[in-house]
């Protein structure tokens, strides 16, 4: 099975311009608040319509600017769940449910899925509950079944867990990871948060600014996010700019010093980006004298931001962040990153 998205839309000086496909599995569009990730998903379902370009799900055609072809939300089956779940509050987790198999008129059909959604979501005894008497995990377990007892073909997910506390947040990921993996077809969803689209989903698509910037496994863009909009939606806190010296060796000016490199570094080259857990006062490589200009605590970890000896005095701080235990008792006169541990970012 699979999605192709190819689509222009103008929205004021906002131009939306996406082009990608995906296959079984989650993929994860990750992206900073309006940079039309959520557009995306409605054009995709049929509430927006796109100025521009083809929509395409398992062969079938669902928009064609140029044919003129622009189904219908209801013959997309699409299933799409809103950031607030959208659920309807006079109607019990039944009724609910059973507004997803609005079509079929064999009540004995109807009841056996209504059964079925309930034992797959785990929701048996919570029937005659309505939307307030739930709780948060309940509330979006009752919206993916209205949703998934319908079949649909692809499920969008629009920030499945903005609507929920931390803690409650984490502790649903692997079960809602879980129900996705148990679905078994294509799911794209849409988060700005970096944890969630590496802990969801195979592949992640990084956007900005409306554009499509890569497309990448998870592992594989954290490992090398190529861009600098793609390395800070990352988390990376360290980075610079930086010039090609070789195949082999960066340039950071604003640092006063040379890096070694493991991957070739190629034309293009604008920034380099460094995590923040990477320095060690043990690496002997890239290895350069270090000054201690302030520290900040966290629950468990420790951020220290420091200064290359050479560093102009007008740039900001790298940061290093440790595990508390790990905190040396003086803070080392040099600090080193492995070679390997140096992101080469491009134009």
């Amino acid at each position: 099975m699979s999605l192709l998205v190819d689509i222009r839309k103008q929205l004021g000086t906002f131009r939306l311009d996406v082009s990608f496909t995906a296959e079984n599995g989650v993929t994860t569009l990750l992206g900073a608040s309006g940079c039309g990730k959520s557009m995306t998903l409605k054009c995709i379902a049929g509430i927006e319509k796109p100025d521009e370009g083809r929509i395409v799900l398992d062969g079938e055609v669902l928009f064609d600017s140029e044919k003129k072809i622009n189904l219908p939300p209801q013959k997309r089956r699409v299933g799409y769940l809103f950031q607030n779940y959208a659920l309807f509050p006079n109607m019990t987790v039944r009724q609910n449910i059973l507004c997803g198999l609005c079509r079929e008129k064999d009540r004995a059909v109807r009841e056996k899925r209504l059964r079925e959604m309930l034992k797959l979501m785990q929701l048996e005894g919570l029937e005659n509950h309505k939307p307030a008497q739930l709780s948060g995990g309940q509330q979006q377990r009752t919206a993916l079944a209205r949703i998934v007892v319908s079949e649909p073909r692809v499920l969008l997910l629009d920030e499945p867990f903005s609507a929920l506390d931390g803690h409650l947040r984490d502790s649903l990921k692997i079960e809602l990871r879980d129900l996705l993996d148990r679905f078994g077809r294509e799911v794209l969803m849409v988060t700005h948060d970096r944890n969630e689209a590496y802990n969801m989903s195979a592949r992640i698509a990084v956007m900005d600014e409306g554009r499509l910037l890569t497309v990448k496994p998870s592992k594989a863009l954290f490992a090398d996010p190529g861009t600098v909009q793609a390395a800070v939606l990352t988390g990376c806190k360290n980075i610079v700019p930086a010039r090609r010296v070789s195949d082999f060796e960066v340039e950071i000016p604003d640092w006063g010093l040379r890096m070694e490199t493991k991957q070739r570094v190629g034309e293009g080259l604008c920034a380099v980006g460094i995590r923040a857990h990477y320095f060690s006062p043990a690496a002997p490589q890239n290895r350069f004298p270090v000054r201690y200009v302030e520290e900040m605590e966290e629950p468990f970890e420790v951020i220290i931001q420091f200064r290359y000896s050479g560093q102009y005095p007008d740039t900001s701080p790298v940061w290093w962040r440790i595990p508390k235990e790990k905190k040396p008792q003086t803070f080392p006169t040099e600090l080193g990153i492995a070679p390997a541990n140096i992101l080469l970012l491009y134009k």
